[in-house]
């Protein structure tokens, strides 16, 4: 499940990191509010972690922003900041759980677990794009074009979920590179360019469309 995690100390974001990605999520990182906030509204993340001391914008103000945008992701608040009256805030501005550091990760995992649970009873499973002709079943992480499963690779998949969760937008290569491949990914972003044309060989050369200049979509 992909995952946005914004906090502004590398020291804790980078073992926190690791945890997750050991447990399965597919995490992208953020350092401040602002891009914390661009990121959450742009990605469509089911899942969200805040700081609450942030720069430029700090957690209750990002987590209000994206209410007030009808976002309902999962948002747990996980700061340092365990006084009553933030935890109440935190809660009120539409965080749906509160944990205060240090934790322990078995808390932690247990808490997003139990927010991804209501994800999925409260959010479709399927996606479909290109006029239906293509599925993605979020949960088993299958897709299939004209009602035949094709195989792909995790990485194939996330780049073609990534654009069947905003069908009729278009992303940059830079933007996908770095929803996908991460922030520190060293490599072209011409990489997205070799995955586009797998996946065209795949299902078919109309299912991703790309324009010079603005990258590439799927239609709804």
């Amino acid at each position: 499940m992909r995952l946005l995690l914004v906090e502004d100390d590398a020291r804790l974001a980078r073992p926190i990191i690791d945890t997750l990605t050991e447990a399965g999520y597919d995490v992208t990182w953020r350092a401040d509010g602002d891009a914390g906030l661009h990121e959450a509204l742009l990605g469509a993340y089911p899942l969200i972690i805040l700081d609450v001391m942030l720069p430029h914008r700090d957690g209750f103000s990002v987590a209000h922003a994206l209410r007030d945008a009808g976002s309902d992701a999962g948002l747990l608040f996980l700061t340092a900041r365990g006084e009553l009256p933030d935890r109440v805030q935190g809660l009120d501005v539409g965080g749906d759980a509160y944990l205060v550091k240090p934790f322990e990760t078995p808390e932690l995992l247990a808490t997003l677990r139990a927010l991804a649970r209501r994800d999925a009873r409260g959010r479709a499973a399927t996606l479909t794009f290109a006029a239906g002709r293509g599925r993605l079943d979020q949960r088993a992480r299958t897709v299939t074009w004209d009602g035949a499963e094709a195989s792909v690779t995790a990485r194939e998949y996330a780049l073609l979920e990534t654009l069947a969760l905003a069908p009729g937008r278009w992303f940059t290569r830079e933007a996908l590179v770095d929803r996908i491949w991460g922030a520190e990914f060293g490599g072209e972003a011409r990489i997205v360019d070799v995955y586009v044309r797998y996946l065209r060989r795949k299902l078919a050369p109309e299912a991703i469309a790309s324009e010079r200049g603005r990258g590439y979509r799927v239609d709804a």
